[in-house]
């Protein structure tokens, strides 16, 4: 299901008219910088004039970010949107901004245009301006609302013809009083007057209110004086346990550079050692397998010695010929007897 959305929402926005490409693995991994770009791009095209922050350099930017396209979406569009799985950056957040691409791409396809006879090359350079035909859209309601009201009161004003005629008329009949329209007259010039004297207070008010601003901004600079005249002072002081401090410091520093030379020296003695039991270790390995050959040796030229020595036919020159052959040959192997063990026990 993950690869299936994946590969929708990618067709999706190349239909749309995304300008980027978008691969099924750049949502193996958390890529908020991605997802935070196509977000911004959906909400422009919802609407154009819309003012979203695009800053997501820092943790709060991108919390405030995902919170305004969320609710934009869900009083603009009326599409509810997981905010946790938008901040995730990966395969689920492509599920939620598939809600949205697939109401822009269902909109694309009400208003007739035929994909299935589009080449892919095509529908890449296929751009379609949905923001500008929403907030056609709302204007037309608009006036459609206001159309529908002022439709209303007309119908009611007009009801109230039949009454309303015979009164302008009378009026009209009637002539016309110096001293009423004077007396009226008066009465709209007091209003006048006194809604300017109403002024006047409130522009006095907001003259008193400036002056006590003022001289609350003058007592909080004469405060902030101070502190900062405070601060100084406490920064230039210094305190009685830095001498102490400075030369606990300097013996712990004395310390750790003896401990770093105990430490390499100990190293050191170990891989000596280390080295020294593998030599240990291979010589005896040589000699016991030096041992195993003169063994094995030793025991083929007894073997030959026992089957000479059950010839009884043979000449005793050749006997003794052979005696002092086997009485060298004895020397021999004890000389390498003695060989072998001055290398085991070195």
């Amino acid at each position: 299901p993950a690869l299936a959305c994946l590969s929708d929402f990618t067709e999706m926005m190349r239909a749309l008219g995304y300008p980027r490409l978008i691969s099924m693995e750049n949502f193996h991994t958390p890529n908020f910088m991605l997802v935070s770009e196509v977000l911004l791009w959906l909400v422009k095209r919802y609407e154009p004039q819309t003012d979203i922050p695009p800053d997501v350099e820092t943790e709060q930017d991108r919390v405030f970010f995902i919170k305004a396209v969320a609710q934009f979406m869900a009083t603009k569009a009326h599409i509810k949107l997981n905010t946790k799985k938008l901040y995730q950056a990966d395969g689920y957040a492509v599920k939620e901004l598939l809600k949205v691409t697939s109401v822009l791409y269902g909109a694309m396809n009400t208003k007739g245009v035929e994909r299935a006879d589009v080449s892919e090359e095509d529908s890449s350079k296929f751009k379609f301006d949905l923001g500008s035909k929403i907030a056609d859209l709302k204007a037309a309601r608009q006036l459609a609302s206001e159309i529908t009201s002022k439709g209303a009161s007309l119908y009611d004003l007009l009801g109230k013809e039949v009454e309303l005629r015979e009164a302008r008329t009378e009026s009209i009949a009637r002539p016309l009083e110096i001293n009423e329209a004077e007396k009226v007259m008066k009465i709209a010039i007091d209003c006048v007057l006194e809604q300017v004297q109403k002024t006047k207070d409130m522009l006095n008010n907001v003259a008193l209110d400036e002056a006590n601003l003022e001289a609350k901004i003058e007592k909080r600079k004469l405060e902030l004086e101070r502190s900062q005249k405070r601060l100084q002072t406490l920064q230039s002081v210094r305190p009685a346990f830095m001498d102490e401090y400075e030369k606990i410091e300097e013996q712990l520093q004395k310390q750790y550079s003896s401990y770093l030379e105990k430490f390499r020296n100990l190293t050191y003695m170990e891989q000596l050692l280390d080295d020294h039991r593998r030599i240990e270790q291979e010589m005896f390995e040589e000699a016991a397998n030096m041992l195993h050959l003169m063994q094995n040796r030793l025991k083929e030229e007894e073997q030959h010695l026992l089957k000479s020595g059950n010839n009884d036919d043979s000449d005793i020159e050749i006997q003794e010929d052979e005696g002092s052959d086997s009485e060298v040959e004895d020397r021999q192997i004890m000389k390498q007897r003695t060989t072998t063990e001055m290398l085991l026990q070195g």
